[in-house]
């Protein structure tokens, strides 16, 4: 049986990272996301952005044959991996609950880091700044109006879900829409 190569994405703080791992735990297929081949690592975190083509060179090896999950976004400069994945999931959630995430995630993982004396408060800062704009049609970094154009565009299957429900749920939307349909995955 071949296994899928599933490529999930939406706005930061959407689930696409958990759900990720979530689908690839139930497939029994490998789970690779976006941050760790667009950031080197660094201390603090999120500074400094691998090159372009390393990444798509460091994802091209690293997806190999035997299926996979991919979460993240590879907007604006990985449109050649796109070739690699039978289908796409877009997960979308309100910017409110997205934000209650990020703020919650970033001090479970970076604590007294985030605070005005903090070393990386001007990262989380701006992180949100820029995470808050996801809706706005109109803000030059990854936003709702260019995934929806991007997605229209793509000739694999695309299943949207609400990145408010839980990831065993959505897990199953996917396993049933997958058995259901090997052609389309609108709804």
């Amino acid at each position: 049986m071949v296994k899928p190569s599933i490529y999930i994405t939406g706005a930061s703080c959407s689930g696409v990272t958990t759900l990720g791992r979530t689908l690839a735990l139930a497939l029994g297929v490998r789970h690779l996301d976006c941050d760790d081949f667009y950031w080197f690592l660094t201390d603090p975190p999120f500074t400094t952005k691998r090159p372009a083509a390393d990444r798509v060179r460091l994802i091209r090896e690293a997806v190999g044959e035997d299926g996979w999950v991919f979460s993240g976004s590879f907007d604006g400069w990985g449109d050649a991996l796109i070739e690699l994945f039978d289908r796409i999931v877009f997960l979308y959630t309100p910017t409110p609950i997205r934000m209650e995430r990020l703020m919650a995630r970033e001090r479970e993982r970076y604590g007294d880091r985030l605070l005005p004396s903090g070393d990386m408060h001007e990262i989380h800062v701006a992180f949100a700044a820029w995470a808050a704009q996801y809706d706005n049609p109109d803000f030059a970094g990854r936003n709702l109006a260019r995934h929806e154009a991007w997605l229209e565009k793509q000739t694999a299957p695309v299943l949207r879900l609400d990145g408010t429900q839980a990831p065993q749920t959505l897990v199953a939307r996917i396993l049933t829409e997958m058995e259901g349909s090997s052609s389309s995955l609108t709804g």
